[in-house]
């Protein structure tokens, strides 16, 4: 997956994406790089307002989007308005 390949979006478009159920392939590191970032992202996102650049495959290329992340649980990423992505579409997160 060659995350430089991506297509800039706008938050306020995520609503009408839909994702497949299937993973995207990562690997064992990349996963856990991935759910550390989730992580961390989270924090910042709550205490400081932080935005991140989430990378993510909606089934046809690979996406990317300046957001806050508010929340997240084992399968998504919660964003503004109830917006969520599933974790396991998630190709990285940037921290910025």
């Amino acid at each position: 997956m060659n995350i430089e390949q991506t297509t800039t979006i706008e938050k306020e478009s995520l609503k009408d994406f839909s994702f497949p159920k299937e993973d995207i392939q990562l690997s064992k590191a990349e996963i856990d790089l991935r759910n550390q970032n989730i992580r961390r992202a989270t924090k910042l996102g709550n205490n400081s307002k932080n935005k991140c650049r989430i990378i993510f495959h909606d089934g046809e290329s690979l996406k990317l989007v300046e957001t806050t992340i508010w929340a997240h649980g084992e399968e998504n990423i919660s964003l503004k308005y109830g917006v969520t992505i599933p974790i396991n579409r998630v190709a990285a997160i940037k921290i910025f």
